[in-house]
């Protein structure tokens, strides 16, 4: 059943044993997507989509002048001003544009594709994600991959879609023993093709790289590995939400050309500092992108996320994302090795390589090289509870026993950080 929407294509599949006509559910390669009011349409005199033709009714609070609207803290207290005239002189009261290729064009360059065709753009990684489970899974029959320990949303997505689960552990080596890093994790490549041999309904393999909470890339070979596996019929997924705090020439997105059973998944929430704006990124093959576009909500990009996205992509944007990724990487040298000189606390040495914007940590019995996931968790809530600093309790993951999570604050913030857990290992 061709896809609806994709131009006719002459060009042969790569790798031979891919076919996504087998991959994405029937019911989906049947869907005539809807058709909103600006796939027509977008200048003129527009009457079509019942928008509100007199503009949106945002108004500065009283005593603020025009050009100034409160920004609200977390406790919704009003502590900041701030300019937001860009925003609101956008058309707020037209639906948003539903393709954005602008922005699509822009990151095609960034990443090295050849055309706007190869770029999906979804509400966070999140929307990606559940698209994906829900165009390729069929529910209470087929599975999906994941490589504990990972991103959290694999499951959960699973879970609400009800779809299968299949488990393959990362692989962590032992400790190198030079005072370096406490080994890495690493893909255990024979074990996810025993679990494909073992189980044909396995669709989807999601793959978190650099890993979440393992700060760990996985490596290109390991993925080729597994996109070259005949017996495998469904899409690899790579996450590369950490990816630009690695190393050049590491992502999978140079994969995407050659091999039409991948998707890698990227945002501007992590190296570009946009969290709240929610755009994350689908890279692949024309085919898989028309069938996400086809299946996504119609307006699923707000007109506000598009405008700063659009500003986020511009050279001079560019350069000061790259510029922070190097004084992230310089500072998470410098936490990694402030966090060591805390060993005789109780802290062990870092979990993996350190691919990534934080560090995994593990806390250790006192006077012992044994992982405490107790401690781990008291050390955790003290510092949030009693100190303000947060990190993350990772212990209960696998592979992570007594792990806390530690985000490459600013200079100030890591220093804080510091002076507060050294405090309160000493008492817990």
């Amino acid at each position: 059943m061709p896809i609806i929407g994709l131009a006719p294509s002459s060009t042969p599949t790569r790798p031979a044993h891919f076919n996504i006509e087998h991959v994405i559910r029937p019911n989906i390669l049947a869907l005539h997507p809807y058709r909103c009011a600006r796939d027509d349409y977008s200048s003129g005199v527009l009457l079509d989509a019942n928008e509100n033709a007199h503009g949106h009714s945002i108004s500065p609070p009283e005593g603020v002048s025009p050009s100034k609207k409160p920004q609200l803290n977390g406790d919704s207290h009003i502590d900041i001003d701030m300019d937001l005239d860009p925003i609101l002189s956008l058309d707020l009261h037209r639906y948003p544009d539903p393709s954005h290729p602008k922005i699509k064009s822009l990151i095609a360059e960034m990443r090295g594709l050849p055309s706007p065709e190869h770029v999906f753009l979804g509400v966070g990684s999140d929307e990606v994600i559940d698209l994906l489970v829900r165009i390729c899974v069929a529910p209470g029959r087929e599975k999906i991959l994941i490589t504990p320990p990972t991103y959290g949303m694999y499951p959960v997505c699973a879970q609400v879609n009800d779809v299968g689960i299949t488990r393959v552990n990362l692989e962590l080596s032992a400790d190198d023993g030079e005072g370096g890093d406490k080994g890495r994790f690493s893909l255990r490549v024979d074990e996810v093709k025993r679990a494909i041999d073992a189980d044909s309904s396995i669709k989807l393999i999601f793959l978190c790289s650099p890993g979440n909470p393992t700060g760990t890339l996985i490596s290109l070979e390991s993925i080729r590995a597994i996109l070259d596996y005949v017996p495998f019929k469904g899409i690899v997924v790579v996450d590369e939400a950490y990816i630009d705090f690695s190393e050049p020439g590491s992502s999978a997105a140079t994969l995407v050309i050659d091999y039409a059973n991948l998707c890698v998944m990227q945002t501007l929430s992590k190296s570009f500092g946009l969290a709240a704006i929610r755009l994350g990124i689908a890279l692949a093959q024309p085919p898989l992108i028309q069938v996400l576009s086809n299946t996504k909500a119609p307006y699923n990009i707000s007109t506000p996320t598009a405008h700063l996205a659009l500003r986020a992509l511009s050279p001079a944007s560019l350069r000061t994302m790259k510029a922070n990724i190097e004084r992230i990487k310089v500072s998470r040298a410098a936490l990694l090795s402030d966090l060591h000189d805390l060993g005789y606390l109780g802290l062990g040495r870092a979990i993996g390589v350190q691919d990534a914007n934080f560090i995994l940590i593990p806390v250790l019995s006192r006077g012992s090289s044994v992982a405490d996931s107790s401690r781990a968790q008291r050390v955790y809530k003290a510092l949030a509870e009693e100190d303000g600093v947060v990190v993350r309790y990772r212990g209960s993951e696998a592979g992570c026993p007594g792990c806390l999570r530690i985000t490459v604050g600013t200079e100030e913030d890591n220093k804080i950080a510091l002076e507060k857990l050294k405090k309160t290992l000493e008492r817990l």
